[in-house]
């Protein structure tokens, strides 16, 4: 456990263990990594667009679904604080943030079928990840490392998650968004990885800008596959909404955010 008299070295500049590619300090004697920390700016564009593009979906299903696109906001605001600084507590921030913006999706949309046998509805679903996310959270402060280990357990099970449920899938226009978020996802995650174990290489080329393209595509892969998700969610929870995928600005391009539209609401159904 961090001592008090640790506290104001946690804050300092460059407390964290971790140091990414790009030089430090490079463009700006305030801010460590320059590209990595303005590169978060997507974060503060594609979050309210989906607020905004989602809130039919989520007005029908739950409200709660909002604060994945709230807390996506202060996973930029956390990453700008961390790139600009490196302290240990801007990666603490940065980690945990992912990690509650995992669970808050793991807790909304995980499918009921496969809820283990003693949690009886969503409600007592919901319970269990947040002690779990809560005890992952109070542990990384006492092992830090332990925090990796609770993003891959979630993510993965996700992942293994939403391939169960495309098993028997045959729509195309899913199946495209299925395909595009995985490969997003990879792209993402191989900038990621040849940052973090390639830094010697790209440092050749003078090119050491991968954690910023990552920091790009992983807020546009967040927005294709949990659009993805939250689609085959709604297919099973308010099929009688009539979900369907479009794209903005234009949904004829298939190309750009996906988003959920209800082609029957609640003000237009009939009642007996």
């Amino acid at each position: 456990m961090l001592s008090f008299e640790k506290m104001p070295g946690v804050f300092s500049y460059e407390s964290s263990a971790v140091d990414w590619c790009e030089d430090n300090y490079k463009h700006s004697d305030n801010v460590v990594e320059y590209f990595n920390t303005m590169s978060n700016f997507v974060f503060f564009v594609v979050a309210p667009i989906m607020l905004y593009l989602m809130h039919p979906y989520a007005r029908e299903r739950n409200l709660a679904i909002h604060l994945v696109w709230l807390m996506m906001i202060f996973v930029g605001l956390f990453s700008v604080y961390f790139h600009m600084t490196l302290s240990f507590v801007g990666q603490m921030l940065d980690e945990l943030s992912i990690l509650w913006v995992l669970a808050i999706g793991y807790s909304l949309w995980f499918p009921r079928k496969h809820f283990p046998s003693f949690v009886r509805d969503r409600t007592s679903f919901s319970r269990l990840v947040l002690v779990i996310t809560a005890t992952s959270t109070v542990s990384s402060f006492i092992k830090p490392t332990a925090n990796a280990y609770a993003l891959n357990c979630f993510a993965l099970h996700i992942l293994y998650s939403v391939c169960m449920e495309l098993k028997g899938c045959t729509d195309q226009r899913v199946l495209r968004l299925a395909w595009a978020s995985f490969g997003l996802w990879v792209l993402a995650i191989s900038c990621w990885i040849s940052d973090r174990f390639g830094c010697s290489f790209w440092q050749k080329i003078n090119f050491c800008y991968l954690h910023g393209i990552w920091h790009i595509l992983i807020v546009v892969a967040t927005a294709y596959g949990s659009t993805l998700i939250a689609y085959l969610d709604a297919s099973v929870e308010i099929p009688h909404s009539l979900p369907d995928l479009q794209y903005w600005p234009q949904d004829s391009w298939a190309l750009g955010l996906p988003y959920i539209v209800l082609k029957s609401h609640t003000k237009t159904r009939k009642r007996c």
